[in-house]
């Protein structure tokens, strides 16, 4: 066998073994929609199945976000042991615009646009102490696109957005979306008739996690379940 021909087999024996080689599943890029809106980042079929709500306007989710996203993805989704939902908390008008918005387009684009709403919280989240009351009032009346247009353009969310690749006119079709809000709210209430009193809350395999609300405390939870 010439060298050009011994070469060319091997080449073609490697390709094939690369193609009979299982492929990897990245399960902290896999994202599944429930049929109740809540969007799952890992392995569906998890051993460990958290459950997260929160809320845009909680200090306290924001902190969660930057302390648990690490080590929640790397350590634990990862593996393809465990996986986590977020679910919707709603407590005020400025929350329910930015859920809109975080699930603005493509489901697997939602944990990046709402890692972007919770780590830039500190920028904006100041502007509800030093709101106007006719500010105030436009948050709240007249129709849903009116309401959370005023919202978005008072806590510059159009620019947070825009940063996503998202451009004005698909921003406000996301702010019009009355369904979504519908679901939102939906998530709400049954958070409500789970237990959840404040956020973020969890729960793991259906099982309200009382008296949890940092990493500290959720990751020997999920530890003691693996």
């Amino acid at each position: 066998m010439t060298k050009p021909l011994r070469l060319a087999t091997l080449a073609g024996a490697a390709l094939l073994l690369a193609a009979a080689a299982p492929k990897t599943v990245g399960w902290n890029y896999t994202v599944t929609l429930t049929p109740a809106g809540g969007h799952v980042l890992g392995n569906p079929a998890a051993k460990v199945k958290l459950v997260q709500y929160v809320s845009y306007t909680c200090p306290h989710c924001a902190e969660f976000e930057v302390q648990s996203d690490g080590p929640l993805r790397l350590g634990y989704i990862a593996t393809g042991k465990v996986s986590s939902e977020l679910r919707h908390y709603l407590r005020d008008p400025v929350d329910l615009t930015a859920a809109l918005l975080t699930n603005c387009g493509a489901k697997e684009k939602f944990f990046l646009n709402h890692s972007a709403f919770m780590r830039s919280q500190k920028v904006w989240i100041g502007r509800i102490a030093r709101s106007s009351e006719a500010q105030r009032i436009r948050w709240t009346s007249g129709t849903l696109s009116a309401r959370t247009r005023a919202v978005a353009s008072d806590f510059k969310f159009y620019e947070i957005m825009a940063s996503r690749g998202y451009d004005r006119p698909s921003t406000d079709r996301c702010l019009a979306d009355a369904a979504m809000a519908q679901r939102l709210a939906k998530q709400t209430e049954e958070g409500r008739k789970l237990g959840i009193s404040g956020t973020p809350g969890f729960a793991i395999d259906g099982t309200l996690l009382l008296g949890t609300h940092d990493w500290a405390l959720l990751r020997p939870q999920i530890d003691a379940r693996m």
